[in-house]
């Protein structure tokens, strides 16, 4: 445990992780002569590629020096759901009196116990990332730091690996600014905070990101005190503004504390807390807190990797170089991931891995450039897009129009007392191509893929009126704006003319 110690505690649920992901006792196998594909990075891009290419029955080797399952199952998607899910919990025991449900006593969150039950899902989940199971599925995995020692070969300790093809997946890592004092104060990003057994009284998240505001959100519920600051003037800058504005009339109600238009400028550290100092419009104010979580971003792992020796192209900003194909500037090695994708979801991971797959064993000439990428940020409300977004489409100079149903229109978000949100669909200025969507609900990362499904198959936003939707549920909201473009088509000149036909029918 002491090689991943501050990532993870000491508890067995903890251990059963280790065992899985990292097993101590694990040993490297013999390399092959040569491998049809090696893949270095053991997350969600690498597992992908890797399962998927041994599945075709390719001599396929792992390399990981970290935990298998990257981020998304050891710091990222899979605890902060659990997180979310438990703070979401404590949210809807303490507004149930609106729902006609008495509580006899207050809701109150027992964070060690929260912290437990992500911990213990977290190896459970575990087991579908493990080393064994890999093994088992035919790729020969090694752990231990992989780095290329030529165009066509990796070392991993005193081992080197052939390969015929090979793939960068070794992700990313958050960004952390460099304010002064913060490394002397010290503080939390996504890889630490979610090892916390005691809940922060006072807690400043830097950065109002997805991250920032999921976990903004989250411990508030939770109990800390939490002030969100951003730089920008208001925060989630990729979304809808009126979605955003949205949210944060939330935050407002729900006492977070959000300091937009706002920069730190430096820590003071002292024994029993930490000093912010703060600067916002020329004004200079102060804020002692208990823990700094870092959600400033994230920069791609590409360092120790040795890609001159392999003749690949990189930047420590924007990571590998690589054409629509996924193909670094070495013919014979692609990337995939964060490393690479400028979206970087667990999702889009996964798109990336299955293009590369195609591309490096079979000849294939699949484009990144035209994967349809979904994204939700998972506060309460949801906030999820898809597509073109109003501000993309006035700089690209594309003519939109722009159909939007409330959730307080329909029937199930009034029942569920769910009404704040919104489906904002956009389509082409003479068609019903549709070119983007906003989702904003409880469920909207679920609603969007109907979206998704729609702009990939290219159904146009009529043709949605038609799709019978149960009633009652919240996704009706996406067939009512299908029926308000629809309403559209019925010029003066087409009512007159069915008028005129009714007429004539009696």
């Amino acid at each position: 445990m002491t090689r991943f110690e501050g990532l993870l505690t000491q508890d067995r649920h903890d251990q059963s992780l280790l065992d899985q992901v990292h097993p101590t006792d694990w040993v490297n196998p013999l390399p092959q002569s040569r491998y049809n594909l090696v893949v270095i990075g053991g997350g969600t891009a690498g597992l992908v590629t890797a399962a998927g290419a041994a599945g075709l029955g390719a001599r396929v080797a792992l390399v990981e020096r970290h935990l298998m399952g990257g981020d998304c199952l050891n710091f990222g998607c899979v605890p902060s759901k659990a997180l979310i899910r438990s703070s979401r919990g404590v949210a809807d025991a303490r507004s149930a009196g609106k729902l006609g449900v008495r509580r006899t006593e207050a809701a109150v969150a027992d964070f060690p116990a929260v912290m437990e039950r992500l911990r213990s899902i977290r190896a459970g989940i575990s087991r579908h990332d493990s080393v064994h199971r890999f093994s088992e599925l035919g790729v020969d995995v090694f752990l231990g730091e992989g780095r290329f020692a030529g165009p066509d070969r990796i070392e991993v300790g005193d081992q080197i690996l052939r390969f015929s093809k090979a793939v960068i997946a070794t992700g990313a890592r958050a960004s952390v600014p460099p304010i002064p004092g913060l490394v002397e104060a010290g503080y939390l990003t996504n890889e630490t905070i979610f090892s916390l057994t005691e809940l922060p009284a006072r807690l400043a998240i830097v950065g109002g990101g997805p991250i920032g505001c999921e976990l903004a959100q989250a411990f508030s519920r939770l109990g800390s005190k939490v002030t969100l600051i951003e730089l920008e003037k208001r925060f989630l800058p990729r979304e809808d503004p009126e979605a955003a504005e949205l949210l944060k009339t939330v935050f407002v109600e729900e006492e977070i504390d959000l300091r937009l238009n706002t920069r730190l400028s430096r820590v003071e550290n002292s024994a029993s807390e930490k000093r912010l100092v703060l600067e916002s419009d020329g004004n200079v104010d102060s804020l002692d807190v208990d823990q700094i979580l870092i959600g400033t971003g994230r920069s791609p792992n590409v360092a120790g990797l040795n890609l001159e020796r392999a003749g690949v192209h990189y930047s420590t900003s924007g990571g590998i170089e690589v054409d629509d194909h996924l193909r670094t500037t070495n013919r014979r090695i692609f990337a995939a991931g964060d490393v690479v994708m400028q979206h970087q979801f667990t999702h889009a991971a996964d798109a990336s891995a299955r293009i590369v797959i195609q591309n490096a064993l079979f000849l294939g000439r699949k484009k990144a450039s035209r994967l349809v990428i979904p994204w939700c940020t998972y506060t309460s409300p949801e906030i999820a897009h898809v597509g073109l977004s109003e501000s993309e489409s006035r700089v690209r100079g594309i003519e939109i129009r722009t159909f939007k149903t409330k959730l307080s229109s329909v029937d199930r978000a009034v029942l569920d007392g769910e009404e704040r949100g919104f489906v904002k669909i956009h389509v082409g200025k003479r068609s019903d191509q549709i070119l983007g969507a906003t989702i904003v609900a409880t469920s909207a990362g679920d609603m969007i893929s109907e979206v998704t499904l729609a702009i990939v198959g290219e159904i146009g936003l009529g043709s949605l009126a038609s799709v019978i939707h149960p009633y009652p549920t919240q996704s009706e909201a996406i067939r009512r704006t299908a029926d308000a473009y629809n309403r559209t088509r019925l010029t003066p000149t087409v009512k007159a003319l069915f008028e005129r036909w009714l007429k004539w029918t009696r």
